[in-house]
């Protein structure tokens, strides 16, 4: 992605931890979780892939018509599940701005990173609207409430909930990153 290689390391290493603690919560006993989680590590290593300074690798053409087509099949299989969820709708506007972000990438000119610019204003616009309302509503949710008395007992990794709200709080603050220096 555009912008300096010391804040693409940090989003690299955000979008990297994020992805393999959603990996760690696919081992989660419900298969809602299961299946959200596992979308939610794809678009997390996805990311981070994708947010690796130019200076140090510069990914060969092929490889964004690679992520497009990979965040493709992500966004029909988010449209698929929102039958059962209206949470997979999330995933589906992620995935489509990760389409967006690889094509983008791809139509660039010699994929010349640092001039900015590239992208069409009014989606990138509505992207980031949307990721930085998603970022503030989930932060919102993360503020602590009284604990309800008599819960079910400790809930493993995979299975607590506001472990899930910072993974895609964190996903979202770094959605809206990449979309600031597309």
């Amino acid at each position: 992605m555009h912008g300096p290689a010391s804040s693409g390391w940090l989003l690299v290493a955000l979008c990297a931890v994020t992805g393999a603690y959603c990996l760690a919560r696919m081992r989660s006993g419900a298969e809602g979780h299961r299946t959200a989680a596992g979308g939610e590590a794809l678009m997390g290593f996805g990311m981070a892939a994708m947010a690796v300074p130019a200076a140090v690798y510069t990914p060969p053409a092929w490889a964004w018509p690679l992520y497009a087509a990979v965040f493709g099949a992500a966004g029909v299989h988010a449209l698929w599940a929102a039958r059962t969820g209206a949470h997979h709708l999330h995933h589906l506007v992620g995935a489509a701005a990760m389409v967006y972000m690889s094509v983008v990438m791809a139509g660039s000119p010699a994929h010349a990173h640092g001039q900015g610019g590239t992208g069409v204003p009014l989606l990138t616009g509505a992207l980031l609207l949307y990721f930085a309302g998603y970022a503030l509503l989930t932060g919102v949710r993360l503020v602590p409430v009284a604990a309800v008395a008599g819960g079910a007992g400790p809930a493993g990794w995979g299975d607590r909930p506001e472990l899930a709200r910072a993974c895609r709080l964190s996903m979202a603050i770094a959605m809206v990153a990449m979309l600031l220096t597309l």
